[in-house]
């Protein structure tokens, strides 16, 4: 998270949020323990401001995060779907370099996150043709990280975040597939802001994003598409009291990605080329994603 800028509608940043981190075959679930390790080096040279002009001066950030996740689908079923958890444990490096009133660089765990209640359904017929979903009812960020009060930028952002999310996937042919993942964001005050804010609570507006992909399968062991995110922010973000107008954040990225299947790990690879950006910077996201699946034993009788 960034301290304070004076350009207008970049005083209270965004916490992070999934941006491109999930990508093909996404809502294909079922019982049993999934390991993964994301990593997500990123760059950008241009902020942009609340009409999307390039804000002047020479500003760049730059961040390398490293999640890894383990989540876990039990056989109990609740209306249909097997019932599970995720927990989620991010490491971070932020480098601002900016002339808007930024520049400070920190390194540390960030925000724990985790999803007490998950859905993951078997699969089921849409259009005749293969559907997979799953709902998180709800997915919570924890202000567990490093956070300093009187720092410039920090890895933590200091809120509590809340909301659900709901990942599908179609397989529209045995080879192709198209998969989303949608999620809404709450955020909570931080009641220990910057002294710049001069004030007692700042406040991240609320957001929607989601990730979508197509993809095609090559050969057994590769498949190969697009994958893209969208993110408006739907509510002005506060300083004490006062809503900041025009303030908002939105981002679009799109780009390649590539999923083969080794052993004894899944590796995924993204790049992400981001335009349309408002109030925040834009750039080039860079996703590796190492996953192995343990399934469930199947029961004997």
């Amino acid at each position: 998270m960034l301290g304070r800028l004076p350009a207008r509608g970049q005083q209270v940043p965004l916490p992070p949020v999934d941006l491109g981190a999930t990508s093909f075959v996404d809502g294909i679930g079922g019982p049993g323990v999934f390991l993964q390790n994301i990593v997500e080096p990123f760059h950008a040279s241009q902020f942009n401001g609340g009409n999307g002009q390039r804000l002047p001066g020479s500003n760049s950030i730059d961040t390398f995060a490293s999640i890894t996740e383990v989540a876990y689908t039990s056989r109990y079923r609740i209306a249909g779907a097997y019932w599970g958890g995720e927990l989620l444990v991010p490491i971070v490096h932020v480098d601002v370099a900016t002339d808007l009133g930024v520049r400070g660089s920190q390194s540390g765990m960030g925000d724990l996150i985790f999803s007490p209640f998950l859905l993951q359904w078997p699969e089921k017929k849409l259009f005749g043709k293969p559907f997979f979903q799953r709902l998180h009812v709800a997915e919570f960020v924890l202000p567990t990280g490093r956070y300093d009060r009187n720092a410039a930028v920090n890895v933590s952002s200091h809120v509590v975040s809340a909301g659900p999310h709901y990942a599908f996937t179609l397989l529209l042919s045995p080879n192709w597939e198209t998969s989303a993942r949608l999620h809404y964001v709450w955020n909570s005050a931080n009641n220990d802001p910057n002294p710049g804010y001069n004030a007692s609570s700042i406040q991240p507006g609320q957001a929607f994003h989601f990730n979508a992909t197509l993809s095609r399968k090559l050969r057994a062991n590769v498949r190969a598409g697009v994958a893209g995110y969208y993110l408006k922010g739907t509510t002005d973000p506060k300083v004490g009291s006062v809503s900041l107008a025009d303030s908002r954040e939105q981002i679009a990225g799109v780009g390649p990605g590539l999923w083969v299947a080794t052993k004894p790990l899944e590796i995924y690879m993204h790049v992400f080329f981001e335009t349309g950006a408002e109030n925040r910077p834009q750039g080039v996201r860079y996703v590796m994603r190492f996953v192995k699946i343990f399934p469930a034993k199947q029961k004997t009788t």
